[in-house]
């Protein structure tokens, strides 16, 4: 018997040895696309919790791990994950493993408002990317227009000029609206007349991208972009077809659907857009006024894509947009006109804007592009006692080709930018024609592996204005893999027009016309220098920092002061604009969770008044923080956002407040449901100061420093029945 167990116990101890034997799990990580080793780079055994980082070489080496199927995880920041199931065995314990850059990371991104074809990596010029992924939750958050994507950006303002109509401009680095070009697809067609409700109009669903450049660009884009240029890029057809549909409704009796489709099928490809928005009448101060204004608005964006061949397209596209907005005495606007209800205010605005693009490459490192863009802009505001309205025609035309080799880029092209603005209803009426012409070359040079140095030369001319030279340059500098520098700077000008914030917030009463024989160009000059750090914390860890230092001076600012009659007069101010201050941006990734991190120092001085104040209406601090837990099946967010004291323009403090939100969204086969907590904690104006003064009939609106819609619950659902489901990675 005891040799039986014997015989048993030997005969098996080769097949326990098997089952239980340990091995040392081998692997090597590297670049796809260069096959350089990647240094700090994750490798994770899910079951175990067993890990390590890549040496110098790239190596990983894990001890001990049983042999069998494991679910492994490989990560490194900015590439893609790679998650995977390995048999691992004695004979088979060493692998290599080449990952791919994220194409939502931003070294991945080309970015098209610089006018280059590089990767953001290797571009001189900073740039901030705002990707699909991220887009998709702004959208799920504010889906009739793209306020919130670009008042959650770090540095950038949102400043609501209206309370009756929700009139908001964009603020970079505490400049005013006027002072950022936006842009879509390249194409300038939101400035002027129009430029108060833009970002009021413009949904979010059919872009894939924004691109954000601070300071000077005026050299990229012309006039305009003294603050920076916002540029907004469409999605395009894929072979694949793709269709998505949303639709929200909030508590605030909002309702908002979105649609969206496209496909390609060879030589021909399209897409077609829709968004209806519907909001009633809102108070949630109870003080009879709106808050949101009741709003109908329609908008549809089809564009059509043609590829002759492998080396060319040509798309033609259509912007259309129909929007109508009653705000003021809520009683008027519900029940009708009497007593003291005789206030309310109502805008109706009308965009069509035209499109065309034709690419061509002519040979390996040379590429010519035309393009052409029309846009009519027609808005009637009306109001007790008041009637402004006007027709905005703008033309753009611009011809330019890049070339160039493996260490240089160039371009080289010219445009022509029209404007002409007809007041209607009448007697003296404020009317403005402005054409500008203007040639430019822009050349990107790599001098080094770790030197990049761009250049740039602009000169338009006006001829009411003048002849603008605007020259710009950025030098790059990496250092190592992880860290790298930008140092850049430029100048910029603006021509004058009537539609500044000060006049938008008198609904352009009694503002007197632009004196062009007593009024000079705006004209400014900026620098730009950042720092980039990206690493790993316990060797699971990843996290990246920016640190952005800037300054950004304004000369000739357009003022508009008061005369005794009541009339408003434009006039130059004696003095400068001076902006200045950082911005500090740190992101942190472990598995499926993300932090977000910053905060913004701004500082702009009026130094045409006695002491330099700081600009009304602009708080020096302003912090964020937004965490994000995504996977495949669910997307979970919660934000939350300081801002500090302000001054209003009589020199009084505001408070600072804090507005948090919480966003939730489950995904399924067939679509996303969600639901949406915006500013939970409902910090309104109203909690602080009053948003209007008495008399009733006939109210004096205050200046707007925080919320004024307070807490708004949203819920909704994202359908998409074929395409890509969701945008996680």
């Amino acid at each position: 018997m005891k040799k039986l167990i014997l015989f048993i116990a030997l005969w098996a101890m080769p097949t326990l040895m098997l089952f239980a034997q340990n091995v040392t799990f081998e692997a090597v990580l590297s670049e796809e696309e260069t096959n350089e080793p990647l240094i700090g780079a994750t490798v994770f055994f899910k079951e175990t919790g067993q890990g390590n980082v890549s040496d110098i070489e790239g190596k990983v080496t894990i001890e001990n791990v049983l042999v069998g199927e494991h679910e492994i995880n490989i990560s490194y920041l900015g590439f893609q994950t790679i998650d995977t199931v390995l048999n691992i065995s004695a004979d088979n314990s060493s692998f290599t493993f080449y990952l791919h850059e994220a194409n939502e990371d931003l070294e991945e991104i080309t970015v098209r408002a610089t006018r280059s074809s590089r990767t953001i990596k290797n571009l001189p010029t900073r740039v901030e990317f705002i990707g699909l992924e991220e887009l998709g939750e702004k959208a799920i958050m504010s889906s009739a227009n793209i306020s919130l994507v670009l008042r959650e950006s770090t540095g950038i303002q949102i400043q609501q000029t209206s309370l009756s109509s929700g009139n908001s401009s964009i603020r970079i680095q505490g400049l005013d609206g006027r002072y950022t070009q936006l842009l879509k697809d390249g194409f300038p067609l939101f400035g002027g007349f129009s430029s108060g409700l833009s970002i009021m109009q413009i949904p979010p669903l059919d872009l894939q991208q924004f691109e954000i450049i601070k300071g000077s660009s005026s050299t990229l884009y012309g006039g305009g972009a003294i603050a920076g240029l916002v540029n907004m890029v469409s999605k395009t057809p894929e072979d694949e077809p793709n269709l998505e549909i949303m639709l929200t409704q909030t508590q605030a009796l909002g309702s908002t659907a979105n649609a969206f489709y496209s496909q390609r099928n060879g030589k021909i490809g399209y897409t077609l857009y829709g968004s209806g928005h519907y909001q009633n009448a809102y108070d949630p101060d109870g003080d009879d006024f709106t808050n949101l204004p009741e709003t109908k608005s329609v908008s549809f964006n089809p564009k059509l894509f043609y590829y002759p061949n492998d080396n060319s397209q040509l798309w033609i596209g259509l912007n259309a947009a129909y929007d109508n907005r009653l705000g003021g005495d809520l009683t008027k606007i519900n029940d009708g006109e009497g007593g003291i209800h005789q206030f309310s205010e109502r805008n109706i605005s009308t965009r069509l804007s035209t499109q065309a693009v034709y690419e061509n490459q002519i040979k390996e490192n040379g590429f010519l592009q035309i393009k052409n863009s029309v846009s009519y802009f027609d808005r009637e505001l009306s109001s007790t006692n008041l009637n402004f309205s006007g027709e905005q025609w703008n033309s753009f035309t611009e011809a330019n080709y890049s070339f160039g080799s493996k260490k240089s880029d160039w371009i080289i092209g010219a445009n022509i930018y029209s404007d002409d603005f007809e007041e209607q209803n009448s007697n003296n009426p404020r009317n403005q024609s402005n054409v500008t012409i203007g040639a430019f070359g822009n050349n990107t040079t790599d001098f080094s592996d770790k030197w990049v140095l761009e250049s740039g030369f602009r000169t338009d001319y006006s001829p009411d204005w003048g002849v603008f030279a605007l020259p710009r340059v950025s030098l790059l500098w990496k250092a190592t893999d992880r860290f790298s520098s930008r140092l850049g700077g430029g100048l910029g000008y603006k021509i004058p027009d009537i539609f500044t914030e000060e006049a938008a917030q008198l609904n352009f009463q009694n503002v007197l016309p632009i004196d062009k024989n007593n009024i000079n160009a705006e004209r400014s000059y900026g620098l730009n220098f950042d720092l980039n750090y990206r690493g790993t914390i316990a060797d699971k860890i990843t996290f990246s920092v920016n640190q952005l230092f800037y300054l950004t001076s304004i000369d000739n600012a357009l003022l508009l002061n008061s005369l005794p009659n009541g009339n408003f007069q434009f006039e130059n101010a004696d003095g400068n604009v001076l902006s200045k201050g950082l911005e500090t941006n740190l992101k942190f990734t472990y598995k499926d969770f993300r932090w977000f991190l910053n905060y913004a120092f701004i500082n702009a001085t009026l130094n045409y008044l006695p002491n330099n104040p700081q600009k009304p209406l602009t708080a020096k601090h302003n912090a964020g923080s937004v965490l994000m837990y995504e996977n495949e099946k669910w997307r979970i967010g919660y934000e939350a956002y300081y801002t500090g004291k302000q001054f209003l323009s009589d020199g009084t403090s505001t408070d600072d407040f804090v507005i948090m939100g919480l966003l939730i969204q489950k995904h399924f086969d067939w679509g996303s449901p969600f639901i949406n907590f915006e500013n939970f904690t409902d910090r309104r104006q109203a909690r602080f100061s009053s948003e209007v003064s008495p008399p009733h009939e006939s109210p004096i609106f205050n200046e707007i420093y925080a919320p004024t819609d307070g807490f708004i619950f949203s819920a909704g659902v994202v359908l998409k029945p074929f395409g890509n489901h969701h945008e996680h990675h």
